[in-house]
């Protein structure tokens, strides 16, 4: 699957690790929920820095559609959030879901 990690470009990142990148998810929503800034930066940063860790970069000049879109690092939770309604993923009887979409990608 294609990563876009915005600010910074896209990463192939394998199939294979959708599960542990869904969990660190969940903590992300978790933290937003609860309106936790400080814990919702740190699992932002740990979510990001998963994905940089298993995917591979693609190069600049390759346009790739995206599967996924993430937050920059220095993204904040209002910024987040709007990701999340701007996608549907809390809106659409899909509650629950974040940044990445439990049943995979669409």
């Amino acid at each position: 699957m294609i990563v876009r990690i915005l600010g910074e470009g896209q990463l192939a990142v394998p199939d294979s690790v959708l599960g542990e990148l869904n969990t660190l998810d969940d903590q992300l929503v978790t933290t937003m929920d609860a309106d936790d800034e400080t814990a919702f930066r740190a699992a932002l940063e740990v979510l990001l820095s998963r994905v940089r860790a298993y995917g591979s970069p693609l190069p600049d000049d390759t346009l790739t559609p995206s599967d996924l879109v993430l937050p920059s690092t220095d993204a904040d939770l209002t910024e987040v959030r709007g990701m999340l309604r701007d996608e549907g993923l809390r809106d659409e009887g899909r509650r629950g879901e974040g940044l990445i979409p439990d049943s995979g990608l669409r």
